[in-house]
């Protein structure tokens, strides 16, 4: 068992990463202050969890919500079932709101707390390894909407982060991919040593062993508490965490929520973003290659959907949360290890890489 402490002041909230975190009642009921809880799930998740967590709060007053599965239902007609529950069960503003699934239920449940009498606690309990080293951990919640990606939500901390790696024996081998990628995103934007690391253990990770999974798990969580610790609201530095995300929201977007994996669209964007970081003579074309070879590895894509055109990539990415006043800020390389918010790219150099299609990262 390891922890990491997320420091927010008194906002502050540790996050448990091991194995058995599911069989510890004391992590979860030292962070439930009234005698009220909610938990929130998916029906993909609670068949096979959902017993076990409500076994842990014998004693509470405790109600569920169990949502449909799927990226497509993260929306506020989601949000307003959970309501629709917190208010027929007479939930006070003691209650706490557990989220039990990946990223898409922590970022409903999250947004749900965050309004919900204008705000109660919540816990996150990820049991998908995308959510487990990304969504949970910093405080963004929100939907989607049919115009852009997470464009409706608010930043609202949770008191803890329990994260079971034992949770991960039940994931599929595309949605333990789709998290892999962001733990390589870690690699790229801040720590080059991780990123070397996770070139020698794919093949572990893509085995699920738990010793592999564990290190990967807690250094992401630790760089993102690092950062979070320095730019809770992303007016700096925070905004790095974005590596990918431009472009990758664009894909899913524009091919409908829940098509493709958030995981798999954003390896995409991260190529793109390393070839523009190319482009600009800031990184070496054989770093690029290196990336595209390591999300060939990970089983992640490294081309746009077919029939996406680089007009759709723009038009989408005009919406995206990091324009403002209408100019347009990518998350791109300096190097392998640091990233930089920059609107200072050639727009042809842009229009390239977004033409690249399959000639990303080759020779």
């Amino acid at each position: 068992m390891q922890t990491l402490t997320v420091n927010l002041g008194v906002r502050s909230y540790p996050i448990y990463i091991g194995q058995g975190v599911f069989s510890r009642q004391d992590f979860l009921k030292q962070h439930i202050q009234g005698r009220q809880a909610m938990i929130v799930s998916n029906d993909k998740v609670a068949p096979l969890y959902l017993e076990q967590l409500q076994g842990l709060l014998e004693g509470y007053d405790v109600s569920t919500v169990v949502l449909p599965d799927g990226e497509i239902h993260k929306t506020l007609a989601s949000i307003s079932v959970i309501y629709d529950a917190l208010l027929t069960n007479r939930h006070n503003r003691s209650t706490t709101i557990i989220a039990l699934g990946g990223g898409v239920v922590g970022d409903m449940a999250g947004f749900a707390a965050a309004s919900y009498q204008r705000g109660v606690n919540f816990i996150q309990i990820p049991t998908t390894l995308l959510s487990q080293v990304d969504s949970s951990v910093g405080g963004k919640t929100g939907v989607n909407h049919p115009k852009g990606k997470n464009m409706i939500g608010a930043f609202h901390q949770p008191q803890v982060v329990l994260i079971d790696l034992d949770s991960l024996s039940t994931l599929p081998d595309r949605e333990l991919s789709a998290g892999i990628a962001e733990i390589i995103k870690y690699g790229l934007l801040y720590d080059a040593d991780f990123y070397d690391w996770l070139t020698s253990s794919m093949p572990a990770l893509l085995a699920r062993d738990s010793t592999a999974l564990e290190s990967a798990i807690y250094r992401s969580c630790e760089i993102k508490a690092e950062i979070v610790a320095q730019d809770e609201r992303e007016s700096g530095i925070r905004a790095w965490l974005n590596l990918g995300h431009t472009f990758g929201h664009a894909i899913e977007t524009h091919q409908g929520y829940g098509k493709w994996l958030h995981g798999e669209a954003v390896a995409v964007g991260m190529l793109m973003a390393a070839d523009l970081s190319w482009r600009q003579g800031w990184i070496k074309k054989s770093e690029v290659r290196s990336l595209r070879n390591l999300l060939l590895m990970a089983n992640l894509p490294i081309v746009a959907p077919e029939g996406m055109l680089e007009d759709d990539f723009m038009q989408l990415m005009s919406i995206d949360k990091k324009v403002i006043d209408g100019e347009l800020r990518l998350v791109l390389l300096k190097k392998i290890g640091e990233a930089v918010v920059s609107t200072q790219f050639s727009n042809d150099h842009l229009m390239k890489t977004l033409r690249a299609g399959d000639q990303l990262g080759q020779r």
